[in-house]
């Protein structure tokens, strides 16, 4: 799409979310008039009407655009109303003029008039930085004991990730409201935090310092600076995106999983045609989900690893949709000018070494690249260095799910209230029991097995992996089905043990995390059963009738069957049951539908070399690997004097998305990284206008 395109980005109609009904504002452009949403992002509206370059660097005029959405780089900077600005975290406001940032910004000027205010102070029994599963669990639990907390977060919304994700949970339904869909779980721990006096919560508040006085900074909508004591300090600030150097990697288009969520799940704004995929967790697996559910086409995923690291379930979604998944594959370039045009990939041997011959592009209009999270424990570790009395919880600590972020912040948020002396019950025994089970990686893959009975209903599982996850069992009304001593033992049926024969109510098929549960209905017809299967796409797109594409666990067709009967109801939760009529050879086998067209995943006739070799790893300052190379091979350890020679690191995210490459260009050059010198990190973990820190209000 050209950067004057407009109008055709608006997500209007999507089988999980509702469009809100927001007021519809006027800001500009370049000088040109565009619309926008109130109270969406700069970069969100950008989007919605086809812009994605925001800017240009100024050291080689490279474009610039949206990568991580979440305020950890500083790529998408614009100027606006005269301000360089974060296009993904600040808001548009009526009448508000936005330009691309093509140079260095100039400083505004600062007016004579100005009113320096003292910096406001205040005391906490317990702050909580991160307002995200893990920040809501122990809220709840602290401010039932009646524990003074203050809970920031620097989203305007709080939940976190949760907000994102419209698929239902795994875990458990008793302990962490497995089978709810993650936007409904951030409502009921918001709502749920809401009905505690004692704790206060401040949204679109940024976290920028720790001191050492233990005091800690915070920056209230872009202006008001305030300093906190507090006498605990919880740190559940997540995670963020880990970030990977291939040529184009900086190209507008290539972004984050994360970042794509935010435009699709949270501002219903459709960003790309069409996507490839970097990074087979759970991440990524359930991005190429959400964009299929969003009417993206997906080309494709690759994976340097044997299997995916995500849930099996979550892969199997994927490509019973018709999405390929490139196993021991890597991204070696995306390719195009201005804005991605296409991805090359290539396979790779056990050396992790590209195969020659083995070069394969796909046409794509975006990359979104899903390698792992790392840790946002910088707080973390700058308090403890100061003495301060300090807990994490969630992704914060160990990265795992939002279920296992739910439970560990409860858990802390008691630990919390007993440090400060709060009357307090003893932690259950069995508290530690189930957190270990929820952070607890995916399991053995065992042989999909499939009922032999051919009369009645049968119930056949395609969890092939053990996961924690027990929603089927909770909500069968014969109790007829179990996952064993532990909700990570894959589930059966086990109603001829109890007596009891599966009445067909198809509870366990609407609420499976995974939809890999389905019924085989023999009652009325042997030799031609009903299947009933859910299914999470608009329910316009598919009608009783229709003739399908059904395919296997694995994505494998096994034929063509016929849509009896589309059903959709307020207890099947946003889910469409549909009831398909096939040959009782293949009706166990069949675990889904063809969603994507077969040419969508279409690799091109010949694919796309780029010339150059100069792969950047700071964005920012646009630092290529070559440069830092070449620094390691003179014999430098110390990433304090490669930053001093080349400035990596030195731009706005504080090396936040470079860090962790140039270790990973240490250890490629065979230098341990005990034997490098680490980046002394910054005082300041966020970007803040010096007017900020002295109080000086100005009108904005």
């Amino acid at each position: 799409m050209s950067d004057t395109e407009r109008g055709t980005r608006r997500i209007v109609s999507h089988p999980i979310l509702s469009a809100p009904d927001r007021e519809t504002i006027a800001f500009t452009w370049k000088g040109e008039p565009l619309t926008a949403q109130r109270g969406e992002c700069i970069s969100s509206a950008l989007f919605a009407n086809g812009v994605h370059v925001f800017g240009h660097h100024h050291k080689d005029h490279s474009p610039q655009g949206i990568f991580c959405a979440n305020g950890q780089c500083a790529q998408c900077m614009v100027v606006a109303d005269g301000l360089a600005v974060k296009a993904c975290m600040e808001t548009v406001r009526p009448g508000m003029d936005v330009a691309p940032l093509d140079s260095l910004p100039e400083l505004p000027e600062t007016p004579h008039d100005g009113v320096f205010d003292d910096i406001e102070e205040r005391a906490v029994e317990c702050l909580i930085i991160g307002g995200g599963p893990a920040g809501l669990a122990a809220a709840i639990e602290l401010g039932k004991l009646g524990v003074e907390v203050l809970l920031v977060d620097d989203k305007d919304r709080l939940g976190g990730k949760l907000v994102l994700q419209t698929h239902k949970f795994f875990g458990s339904v008793d302990e962490v409201h497995a089978g709810t869909r993650g936007i409904d779980i951030a409502t009921l721990l918001a709502q749920e935090v809401a009905q505690h006096p004692s704790v206060e919560c401040w949204p679109g508040t940024n976290a920028v310092a720790v001191y050492s006085d233990r005091k800690v900074g915070l920056v209230r909508d872009g202006r008001d600076y305030v300093l906190v004591r507090p006498q605990t300090l919880l740190i559940a600030a997540g995670a963020r995106e880990k970030s990977l150097t291939f040529r184009g990697n900086t190209l507008p288009g290539v972004y984050g999983a994360g970042a794509f969520q935010t435009l699709v799940n949270r501002d219903l704004v459709r960003p790309a045609k069409r996507l490839f995929i970097v990074g087979g967790g759970n991440v990524g697996l359930i991005a190429g989900y959400h964009a299929l559910q969003a009417g993206i086409e997906v080309a494709g995923l690759v994976e340097a690893l044997s299997e995916c690291g995500g849930y099996k379930v979550h892969k199997d979604k994927l490509v019973r949709m018709g999405v390929p998944i490139h196993n021991r594959h890597t991204v070696l370039s995306a390719n195009g000018d201005a804005h991605v045009e296409s991805v090359t990939i290539a396979a790779i041997d056990d050396g992790w070494e590209v195969i020659p011959g083995t070069e394969k592009s796909f046409a794509c209009d975006t990359v979104l690249v899903a390698v792992g999270l790392d840790s946002c424990s910088e707080f973390y570790h700058k308090a403890r260095t100061f003495g301060m009395k300090t807990f994490s919880a969630g992704d914060a600590a160990e990265i795992a799910e939002a279920s296992a972020a739910i439970f560990s912040g409860k858990i802390q948020g008691h630990k919390i209230a007993g440090s400060l002396g709060h009357e307090v019950p003893d932690i259950p025994e069995a508290w530690s029991r189930i957190e270990e089970i929820l952070k607890s990686k995916p399991g053995t893959v065992e042989p999909e097995h499939r009922p032999e009975k051919s009369d009645g209903v049968s119930v056949v599982f395609h969890c092939e992996q053990e996961i924690p996850c027990n929603p089927c069992t909770s909500v069968c009304p014969q109790q007829a089905i179990s996952t064993g001593d532990d909700i990570r033992g894959r589930p059966t049926f086990i109603g001829d043990e109890l007596g009891v024969a599966c009445n067909g109510c198809t509870k366990c098929v609407t609420i499976c995390p995974g939809l890999a549960i389905t019924l085989v209905d023999y009652r009325k017809d042997e030799d031609y059963p009903t299947i009933s299967l859910a299914h999470e796409f608009p329910k316009d797109d598919i009608q009783a009738g229709d003739v399908v594409n059904v395919l296997d666990t694995e994505g494998a067709p096994l034929g063509q069957a016929e849509i009896a009967k589309v059903a959709s109801g307020k207890k099947m939760d946003r889910t469409l049951l549909l009831r398909i009529k096939a040959p009782r050879a293949i009706a166990t086998r069949i675990a889904g539908i063809q969603v994507q067209k077969p040419e969508a995943a279409e690799p091109m006739a010949r694919y796309v070399s780029r010339m150059t070799d100069d792969t950047v790893v700071c964005r920012c300052e646009r630092v290529t690997a070559g440069e830092i190379r070449d620094l390691i091979h003179q014999g430098m350890r110390d990433v304090n004097e490669i930053k001093t020679v080349t400035r990596t690191g030195m731009g706005a995210c504080g090396a936040k998305t470079c860090g962790s490459l140039v270790d990973f260009l240490f250890r490629q050059e065979g230098v341990p990284l005990d034997e490098r010198t680490p980046n002394v990190p910054r005082p300041l973990f966020v970007e803040v206008p010096l007017g900020v820190f002295s109080g000086l209000h100005k009108e904005r």
